[in-house]
């Protein structure tokens, strides 16, 4: 494709092609679903984490409205990029620092860990993934495979999360995620990692309920707090997940 002169129109139409190719993955995502819905029924959690951008998922999934209560996301500072997008990039790489994360996770065998990484070879998505199968948790990778097996790839060398997590979901990205040529700039824009994978995480979450409702139980799922008694009909998913999430 030629360098785009329309980025609304160009950017737009390969994101909604891109959200249209989710159903081929209707299969991964169900079962990923059905690991959370399992998790959900047996009183666990559904623990999140990805660093960079990829943490704006684990929030996207956390305390929102119509979004599931038994959610925990894994936000470390130093690995948020208000806190130092240097700081940030070279934690995200250095090894040891999965065990101490998932130690203050309070992880339990009935839980569900979904890891978010665009690239999916960073080092702490890979130790935290590793150890949670090693915990007997279900794992999820959100990923682009694309970018994941491309021989241009960082992380090529090693086992990324796509080879060792349980479910794998591809966010259907290109190497490097930015996928748009624009006309005058010397390099690609339009990245697609957080738009895809804002949706992915919200049809587990949806799919992972109905799944629980399903089964003859109500999943706790939050009101917005900004619509009449909204505090109220959250006070008592407030007080039964507030033990095991740090960010509440």
């Amino acid at each position: 494709m030629s360098p785009t002169t329309d980025p609304l129109a160009d950017y737009t139409a390969h994101l909604v092609g891109q959200l249209e190719r989710l159903a081929d993955q209707a299969k991964i995502i169900e079962d990923a679903a059905q690991a959370i819905a399992d998790s959900i029924a047996a009183d666990g959690m559904l623990h999140v984490f990805g660093t960079g951008h990829s943490h704006l998922l684990a929030a996207e999934l956390f305390y929102r409205a119509g979004g599931l209560g038994a959610v925990n996301p894994v936000l470390i500072e130093g690995l948020l990029l208000h806190a130092g997008a240097e700081l940030s990039t070279s934690m995200e790489r250095t090894a040891g620092l999965g065990p101490v994360i998932f130690a203050r996770m309070d992880a339990r065998p009935t839980d569900t860990l979904l890891v978010i990484s665009n690239s999916g070879s960073n080092v702490i998505a890979r130790e935290l993934t590793q150890l949670a199968n090693d915990a007997g948790m279900a794992t999820i990778a959100l990923v682009s495979v694309a970018h994941a097996t491309s021989a241009t790839s960082r992380g090529s060398s090693v086992a990324g999360i796509h080879q060792l997590a349980r479910f794998v979901i591809d966010n259907g990205g290109v190497p490097g995620d930015a996928a748009i040529e624009v006309s005058g700039v010397d390099r690609p824009m339009g990245p697609t990692s957080t738009v895809m994978g804002s949706a992915i995480v919200n049809l587990l979450a949806m799919t992972a309920a109905m799944k629980v409702a399903q089964a003859g139980a109500q999943p706790a799922v939050f009101t917005s707090s900004n619509v009449l008694d909204g505090d109220g009909q959250n006070q008592a998913t407030l007080e039964r997940y507030r033990s095991r999430v740090r960010s509440l």
